[in-house]
């Protein structure tokens, strides 16, 4: 009888982000804030992050759940809850390192962050492995926590969009060079500068901050910040696709931390295009470019933290 092949988180996610895109839509670009979190939760209220953040974000969407809780389904019995029949579940990853000794013939599975000595020269060989978690709305006999109300999406009021000032703040304070000038937003790494439109030209406030968080994690590539390089980017091939799909995630990211939702980027077939690209040609580029996208977030919230620290010294 021949042997079941492992089964290979990687390129099961890759696949599935295939068959969505290949559909022609992101879905990850819609507004949304299931039980008041913009984060996908765990049971315990800790945050997903990276990867998990980007891959339950676009479930919730897609399933249209309401809570913003996941968890295995130990987890849910353990809440002396049970899944309801016929639900599926969602697949997520996890990182750590194995351990085999300098003899060869001993292997130390230990976690990650372990910092006890290890005998014979043990080397560290990376990992990835995944399990299945639930959404809270596929879950009966949770408590009532678990379904907290949702707020309302931002929705803009004015006839013409105005500034937010919170986010306008959070942007200043991070003392990049920004221009506003002509109909295109982009960053030109030769000047180090962002050019935006004019703010009336957007359709919304949120239109242009998810714009101006897409160009700022852009921004972050240089090398005095956080050095980041696919090589020879030029319009549409791998290097620039793979840049580009950095700064969408890393705009879900800052629009999580800033209340912004990335709808407002376009679908465009163009975009679609460079994630097709790069996920048929790589199975584990989106767990690569997602840790890229997380640190590029986490770097322009530390920035920005910063300078109001110096501004008010």
């Amino acid at each position: 009888m021949p042997r079941k092949p492992n089964f290979d988180p990687a390129q099961a996610i890759t696949n599935e982000l295939i068959a969505i895109l290949e559909r022609g839509t992101m879905p990850w670009r819609k507004p949304w804030r299931a039980g008041g979190s913009s984060c996908p939760l765990r049971h315990n209220g800790e945050t997903y992050q990276g990867v998990n953040n980007f891959l339950l974000t676009m479930r919730t969407l897609m399933s249209g759940y309401g809570s913003p809780y996941w968890m295995t389904m130990r987890q849910a019995n353990e809440l002396d809850a049970r899944i309801r029949k016929g639900e599926k579940s969602s697949i997520v990853v996890y990182y750590g390192q194995s351990y085999k000794s300098g003899d060869g013939n001993t292997d130390q599975n230990l976690p990650e962050d372990t910092d006890g000595d290890r005998d014979n020269g043990a080397r560290g060989i990376p990992f990835m492995k995944s399990y299945r978690v639930f959404n809270a709305d596929q879950i009966d006999g949770l408590e009532q926590r678990f379904y907290p109300d949702a707020d309302p999406v931002r929705e803009e009021t004015e006839a013409a969009p105005r500034p937010i000032a919170y986010m306008q703040s959070f942007f200043d304070a991070i003392r990049a060079d920004v221009v506003t000038s002509g109909r295109e937003a982009k960053y030109v790494p030769t000047l180090d500068r962002i050019y935006m439109p004019e703010f009336s030209l957007f359709k919304s406030a949120e239109a242009y901050y998810a714009t101006l968080g897409h160009e700022f994690v852009h921004y972050t590539k240089a090398r005095h910040r956080l050095n980041r390089s696919f090589g020879d980017a030029r319009f549409g091939n791998t290097a620039y696709s793979r840049e580009e799909i950095v700064a969408d995630l890393g705009s879900l990211f800052l629009g999580q931390h800033l209340g912004y939702a990335p709808h407002t980027l376009e679908n465009t077939a163009a975009y679609i295009d460079h994630w097709l690209r790069v996920l048929k040609s790589d199975k584990r580029a989106i767990f690569a470019l997602s840790g890229d996208a997380k640190r590029a977030s986490e770097y322009l919230i530390e920035a920005s933290q910063q300078g109001v620290r110096h501004e008010a010294a």
